[in-house]
């Protein structure tokens, strides 16, 4: 792909980045890692230092962000209410459905947000905007936020540990004889493992040891389709979407080395 920015590029842009602090990004890997990301999901790695905060060492979408994704992907929102006490807003999508999402200073009172100084205090509005908008895209289509939490939402976590979502062996079932494209599957016979490569319609692809034997087949599978002369442009592009979406709860767990390299492989020819 044409638009495919090379590791060597996306390294000097990450060094520019930290060093310019003007994003408050002073971790060049963390840059990189962020960068990686943004062009997995077909963005331009600069993207990434517009649309994210680190907040606690971890990586958060901006609000405004995240709406304008979900505003891109076809979902709208009708802002019903908007005070300091209460923000209401309507969110809707032709996938998902239509919901009603409110959040109150009194509810984020009780739960422990609002403390001395903070920016619930000082900006009330602009904060219920930001829960409502973070809750309500997550509910009616979280595919365009892809497991991102706000970064309102990651300085309230208070540092609490992540949890392990490995899946269970007793949930995978075993893989269907299926392919997301017209072509032959070259992969070798699948481990009885733990950790999946899931198609968009939740069959699995393929089973795998461990999250690095996983990548280098997510990636794979990835150009496979990207490469493929068979797909017309507009379908390519949904599949590779819903297969990010339907494997986010993996590439979530990637650390920023992982991330790195596969932002790298996922700049590679079509495997033979």
């Amino acid at each position: 792909m044409s638009n495919i920015v090379s590791f060597n590029d996306m390294q000097s842009m990450a060094e520019a980045i930290a060093k310019s602090n003007l994003f408050g990004m002073k971790d060049t890997n963390s840059v990189l890692a962020l960068m990686a990301v943004a062009q997995a999901e077909g963005l331009h790695p600069a993207t990434a230092a517009r649309d994210f905060h680190i907040i606690q060492g971890r990586p958060a979408l901006k609000a405004d962000a995240m709406l304008a994704r979900f505003q891109n992907a076809g979902g709208k929102v009708d802002w019903t209410e908007y005070t300091d006490e209460r923000v209401t807003g309507v969110f809707t999508h032709p996938n998902g459905g239509s919901l009603s999402v409110s959040w109150t200073i009194k509810q984020a009172t009780n739960i422990g947000l609002v403390k001395p100084g903070s920016g619930w205090q000082k900006f009330p509005r602009a904060m219920l905007r930001s829960r409502c908008i973070s809750e309500g895209i997550r509910s009616v289509f979280p595919g365009s936020v892809t497991g991102f939490y706000s970064p309102e939402e990651v300085a309230d976590f208070d540092n609490a540990p992540i949890k392990d979502i490995t899946p269970l062996k007793t949930v995978i079932e075993a893989p269907k004889e299926v392919s997301i494209i017209e072509m032959d599957n070259d992969y070798p016979e699948e481990p009885s493992t733990s950790i999946a490569l899931m198609l968009p319609d939740n069959t699995i692809y393929s089973k795998h040891q461990d999250l690095e034997e996983w990548l280098e087949a997510y990636a794979n599978l990835y150009v496979k389709v990207r490469e493929s002369k068979k797909i017309e442009p507009a379908e390519k592009k949904q599949k590779l979407d819903s297969l990010k979406v339907v494997n986010q709860l993996i590439l979530t767990r990637l650390d920023i080395n992982q991330n790195i390299r596969l932002a790298q492989k996922l700049q590679g020819s079509s495997p033979k």
